[in-house]
């Protein structure tokens, strides 16, 4: 549990050294004359640019935002501004959201780690700040029921849901730990909006930054697995076609059917993919609630004691035009462009099977299930009645 601490009040070039996301930060730049181009040439800004580059790596490596920057605390508060400033504009940057939305919870969660500790004052000074107006109550925070349901709804822990909150007078009142927890939230949900950059911005941003990004996207690990009987990690390598076509689409911001959403959740939670896994790989939908999916993919992963739902199955998957064995002609990987012979294989009928035949591991199978990762009741009802047929799979 953490500790308030007790500590004088802190005045605003502090508070904005602590909580660089804050509006008016910069003015810790008072006097400087910093553009764009300078903070990602000039000499004078080296040390900035370095600790910028430790804080995106750092997320890189744990968004948990655990790992402790000594340099960090050691640096001069304008130099920590603009590291955060730095990083966040190589992020905008970046040709893929995924790096700038884990630094954006990395940075969230270095936050909290603070917010957690300090006296109420801190918190409800950096609360209304954000744009929420918490004040003390009691031994607790009030928080306007309006920015309680804004902040706690992409939250997913139960003791978030309203229901079993104490709402009075059109406040809901926390403990000063848990407010903490919804200001992490209101950080995060502000980090993960890229700074808009004019095309010539970006290109240089990503020219003079080319190694940078290129280490942080070797460092973003593979999916998570459940269970250590995965392998440690599940193999995106070994997928079939239809589910890394469906994977591509959302990376793309494109539109995926009903159909596709349900098949992907439940073969990546097969495959061995946490919950966290599974809700990142829809962030890219343009019609993307944090809410929505991840009520959706609680549905679909919890079903029967945690086993979950059964993806469709092959024929299941080309009759609502999911199936892309002949190859994916706008794939940017020719693998991707070409037919897949494993596909056209008669004894095959089920992505789990093509998945476990590449190599794949499954997870949290039910005794019944065959060798092939399809479950035996199915096998022995037929195609018809494979799971993947049922309104519950049209529903979601």
């Amino acid at each position: 549990m953490a500790v308030h601490r007790a500590s004088a009040a802190l005045d605003d070039r502090s508070l904005f050294a602590e909580y660089p996301f804050l509006p008016g930060a910069d003015a810790l730049l008072a006097g400087e004359s910093v553009s764009v181009r300078s903070l990602l040439e000039e000499g004078a800004y080296e040390s900035a640019r370095a600790l910028g580059r430790s804080r995106v790596r750092a997320a890189a490596d744990d968004p948990r935002g655990s790992r402790d920057l000594d340099e960090l605390a050691r640096a001069d508060p304008g130099v920590r501004f603009l590291s955060f400033l730095f990083a966040r504009l190589v992020l905008s940057a970046a040709p893929t959201p995924t790096t700038l939305r884990r630094w954006a919870v990395a940075e969230a969660k270095r936050s909290y780690a603070r917010l957690a500790a300090v006296p109420p004052e801190e918190l409800i000074a950096v609360g209304r700040r954000l744009g929420f107006t918490l004040e003390e109550e009691g031994n607790g925070v009030a928080v306007p029921l309006v920015d309680y349901l804004h902040l706690a709804t992409p939250i997913r822990e139960a003791e978030f849901r309203l229901a079993r909150q104490e709402v009075r007078s059109g406040r809901v009142r926390v403990g000063a730990v848990r407010a903490a927890r919804l200001l992490q939230e209101a950080v995060r949900l502000r980090l993960t909006v890229p700074i808009p950059l004019s095309a010539d911005v970006v290109e240089s941003v990503r020219a003079r930054e080319a190694e940078l990004l290129d280490d942080v996207a070797r460092r973003v690990p593979l999916p998570v697995a459940r269970s250590p009987a995965a392998g440690g990690t599940i193999r995106p390598d070994r997928f079939p076609p239809c589910i890394r076509k469906m994977q591509r689409t959302l990376e793309h911001g494109e539109n995926l059917s009903h159909s596709g959403r349900f098949c992907l959740a439940s073969f990546l939670h097969r495959a061995g993919a946490d919950e966290e896994t599974i809700v990142d790989a829809y962030r890219g939908a343009p019609d993307f609630d944090e809410s929505i999916t991840r009520y959706q993919v609680e549905h679909i992963t919890h079903r029967d004691a945690g086993r979950g739902y059964e993806p469709p199955e092959c024929d299941t998957l080309r009759s609502h035009g999911l199936c892309v064995r002949e190859g994916d002609p706008s794939a940017a990987v020719p693998a991707d462009q070409r037919r897949d012979p494993l596909c056209f294989e008669t004894f095959l009928r089920h992505p789990l099977q093509y998945y476990r035949l590449r190599g794949g591991v499954l997870v949290d199978r039910s005794e019944g299930s065959d060798e092939d990762g399809v479950t035996g009741r199915a096998a022995a009802r037929g195609r018809s009645d494979a799971p993947g047929r049922s309104r519950s799979t049209d529903r979601q």
